[in-house]
């Protein structure tokens, strides 16, 4: 016949009784609770959390296994309210609506192409829940490396895109002078769209100075865990200064394994020396093959 059965909920104040039906008697099998159990139950799910074992109850056995987890009992009514937040992104929203299989999308990676009808409506939505006071917005950040390798109707959709209410902070990051826009025959600086360029702030940098190479390679140095001593370090900053600083990164493993051969604890100069050796940057590799181009195959 129909399951049907009682629950006893209590706190240090007060205690009801409760009538259960088939598939809460079911979700307490389910999760083994017993008399004593601290537990939540939420009341528009039906899901039950089991806390751990009440300390009034602590010896009703005589041993009790490794995981058993003793809390005190709770105190105050049997029914609170609790807030909830759940952080989602629009993007998550756009993909679930898009389509009637669209949470297992989010999943597998296969989104496919989401209509702009289908972001229009979110974003209609997400604004009522905002006026409502049920969501809040945190602006995103999206960041844009080789921000040139984009075409014109990227950096058409960038321009759009930029005006909506709900778009992220756009950070780009580009390395190129005046260059071709992609798509086109025009030459713009960093390779950018003069209207795209007009709305963005954007940020000089400049060259490493000696010390904040020697700081950077330090760090480096204390996160490969790699001993070095201070002469090797001043080396490795001059060989920065003159080459690159990827290059001279690159260098400090190798110093490492060659230090470690000669059973040495911290790599010395002629650790340095050695590599730089061995291994070339790319100006003396551009020499080299200036001066062996002739025994290169397929040289022009």
């Amino acid at each position: 016949g129909q399951k049907s059965g009682k629950l006893t909920l209590k706190t240090t104040e007060m205690e009801t009784i409760y009538d259960l039906g088939a598939k809460m008697i079911d979700a307490l099998n389910k999760e083994k609770v017993m008399a004593g159990d601290v537990i939540t139950i939420d009341k528009a799910s039906g899901r039950i959390s089991k806390l751990g074992r009440s300390f009034t109850r602590a010896r009703d056995y005589d041993a009790m296994g490794s995981d058993t987890k003793f809390v005190q009992c709770p105190e105050g009514e049997l029914q609170k309210r609790k807030e909830v937040v759940h952080t989602v992104s629009l993007h998550e929203m756009d993909v679930i609506n898009s389509r009637s299989q669209g949470f297992l999308a989010l999943f597998s990676g296969d989104t496919g192409e989401i209509k702009s009808e289908v972001r229009d409506q979110i974003n209609i939505k997400v604004a009522e829940w905002r006026e409502e006071g049920k969501a809040e917005i945190v602006p995103g950040v999206l960041f844009i490396d080789e921000v040139h390798v984009l075409d014109i109707e990227c950096f058409s959709f960038l321009n759009r895109a930029l005006e909506d209410d709900l778009a992220p902070v756009v950070i780009m990051a580009s390395n190129r002078g005046i260059t071709k826009i992609r798509g086109t025959n025009y030459r713009s600086p960093h390779g950018l769209p003069v209207d795209l360029l007009d709305r963005l702030l954007i940020i000089s940098t400049a060259a490493y100075t000696e010390p904040e190479v020697k700081q950077i390679l330090t760090i480096r140095c204390d996160e490969e865990d790699v001993q070095m001593t201070e002469d090797a370090k001043d080396i490795l900053t001059r060989i920065g200064m003159e080459t690159s600083l990827r290059y001279s990164i690159h260098l400090i493993t190798a110093a490492s394994f060659v230090a470690k051969k000669r059973k040495a604890t911290a790599v010395d100069v002629a650790d340095i020396k050695r590599v730089y050796s061995l291994f070339l940057d790319e100006k003396r590799s551009v020499q080299m093959l200036k001066e062996y181009q002739g025994q290169y195959m397929y040289n022009e």
